[in-house]
């Protein structure tokens, strides 16, 4: 009675946790308090570890704390760190199969039974028995499945090619981290030099409209002229607020992308412009370098070896599976003359009618690899077209900043002019003003021409799709990743992997200056690079602008240079 009393216990235990199952199906949101713990969390995750800003951050300093930082690169690390962990569980799958069971039964009446004689039907032997009513079992199997180790052959590929999907996935977002940390940094930096002029100028027209609409009232000088100074001092308010939009917007993003704390205080390093590198000549070298390195083009090539694999295993699954099987087995029975024992055996199965899937399985695996292909030359087509427009583009956006150092040296004249021919009448102080804001626009233009030519640059760089990162960093300190970073930039902006290197001619030689071209700036004697602007506190060298007779002549791709700047990549 007492196993009976211990079977209806183990029922009752069994339907217990089944209830218990069924009742916790039940939706079950999170409480509020959950809520406000998680966002507490989440926030504290998104700035957790990271270095103080210890001094001001150059180009390269907020590369490598975008790269490091940034939770999008991080999310990708992650997926790429999962995809080789997948990869190494699905290795065991490749390992027999070594099962150990154990058990215990019992049935409420014995099991056994009577023969019968098969000519006159009679009983032969009396009831009988040769199991006992309870009992334990025990065993130890080793099995080897060939079907299955195909199969676990072909994932393991599968999860192999995966990762290196997940790996090109993470090079892609690194280079789009730092394209858009350059469009970034730029921007801020000329907010950083710009915008503490522009409040002092807005103040001061502000202080000359007033003067203005007071001269009207006075009679001191003509209404036409009085209100054709405010109309341009209006037009010229406008248009630096319109701009100073932008400038405020630009630290923000670059404080989002180097994933800084909400309100931390920015300061850049306001070092000399780096010389931009010259335009790129060789268009075709770059689309080849395209179509080696560029990750989607890699991933869609990952991608179809999945797919092939994933058809090959539906092949296999065509073909007779052989299993190996070897064990030890124990059972308590006493009935039986040996209560423990070792087996083994050879298996063959085939399904006769999966037979039939052959022809269109191939068929499948043909049309899959010709999709495969075409989604690839598609891509690659795509990708062409973007280092074709990246060229364009950045040879459009020097000759706009080419065209803006002029601008901002004939403002600069124009403004000392004005200076010059200041008096005490209210209209050469408004005069004044207005050749101030002039000025300061130019400044501001051409600040963004840089910004955009800097960015152009940076898609160029981004569509050739070559890596920003080293394969391997001895110290993952900010220091040594921005290292890195301006190692490997250098090496492909300055000897020959993106453009090639040109060597300015010496200042000191007149006879060698070269004629200008929207390519290449003039030598130091007589203009600075177009990538270099006036500090906003000097007067600009007129050096700036090229001389009469030096002047680029202006072809329909000049004409064109501005508004092809604005123009999007692809």
């Amino acid at each position: 009675m007492s196993r009976y009393r211990l079977s209806a216990l183990a029922g009752a235990i069994a339907a217990g946790m089944t209830l218990s199952a069924c009742s916790s199906l039940e939706p079950q949101p999170y409480s509020e308090a959950e809520i406000r713990q998680r966002a507490i969390s989440d926030q504290a995750q998104m700035y957790r570890y990271q270095e103080p800003l210890g001094q001001p951050i150059t180009f390269y300093d907020a590369a490598a704390r975008a790269l490091k930082y940034n939770l999008d690169y991080r999310l990708k690390l992650m997926e790429s760190a999962l995809a080789s962990d997948l990869r190494d569980v699905s290795r065991h799958e490749l390992l027999p199969q070594l099962v150990a069971e154990a058990g215990y039964s019992d049935r409420s009446n014995d099991s056994g039974g009577t023969s019968i004689g098969i000519e006159d039907g009679q009983e032969s032997l009396r009831a009988s028995t040769s199991e006992e009513r309870y009992r334990s079992t025990a065993g130890l199997g080793l099995s080897w499945s060939l079907l299955d180790f195909g199969l676990a052959y072909y994932e393991n590929q599968q999860k192999a090619d995966q990762m290196l999907m997940a790996e090109e996935r993470r090079r892609k977002v690194a280079q789009n981290v730092l394209r858009d940390v350059r469009n970034a940094y730029w921007r801020a930096l000329a907010a950083q030099r710009l915008i503490p002029q522009l409040n002092i100028l807005l103040a001061r027209t502000e202080v000359a409209l007033d003067a203005a609409r007071q001269a009207q009232r006075q009679g001191l000088l003509p209404r036409q002229e009085v209100l054709a100074y405010q109309r341009a001092l209006l037009d010229s308010t406008t248009l630096l607020t319109t701009r100073r939009q932008d400038l405020e917007l630009a630290k923000t993003e670059l404080a989002a992308l180097m994933s800084l704390p909400p309100g931390t205080r920015l300061i850049l390093a306001d070092e000399p412009e780096p010389r931009l590198p010259p335009d790129v000549t060789d268009v075709e070298r770059l689309e080849q370098l395209a179509l080696l390195h560029r990750p989607e083009i890699r991933e869609e090539w990952y991608r179809k070896r999945v797919n092939q694999t994933d058809l090959e295993a539906a092949k296999l699954r065509l073909w007779p599976n052989v299993t190996v099987s070897a064990g030890l087995e124990y059972d308590s029975n006493d009935y039986l003359y040996n209560n423990d024992w070792t087996q083994s055996g050879v298996n063959v199965s085939l399904n006769l009618l999966r037979l039939l899937q052959y022809p269109d399985l191939n068929q499948a695996q043909d049309t899959q690899g010709d999709a495969d292909d075409l989604r690839r030359t598609a891509l690659s087509m795509a990708v062409l077209t973007q280092v074709r427009v990246g060229a364009l583009r950045y040879h459009l956006a020097r000759e706009e900043l080419q065209y803006s150092d002029e601008s901002l040296t004939v403002d600069e004249d124009l403004l000392a002019y004005a200076k010059a021919a200041s008096r005490s009448s209210i209209g050469s102080e408004l005069e004044v003003i207005r050749a101030e804001s002039r000025y300061l626009l130019s400044q501001y233009q051409r600040e963004a021409a840089y910004s955009r030519a800097q960015a152009a640059w940076g898609r160029l760089f981004n569509s050739v799709g070559l890596d920003v990162l080293p394969e391997v960093i001895a110290e993952h300190d900010l220091a040594t990743l921005s290292g890195e970073i301006e190692r490997i930039m250098t090496t492909h902006e300055s000897q020959g992997i993106i453009a090639p290197s040109i060597d300015p001619p010496p200042p000191s030689e007149p006879s060698q200056t070269p004629t200008l071209t929207p390519t290449q700036a003039p030598p130091a004697s007589q203009t600075p690079p177009a990538s270099q602007a006036p500090p906003a506190s000097q007067t600009p060298p007129a050096s700036q602008a090229p001389p009469a007779s030096q002047t680029p002549p202006v072809t329909s791709a000049a004409v064109s240079g501005p508004g092809g700047g604005n123009a999007r990549v692809l």
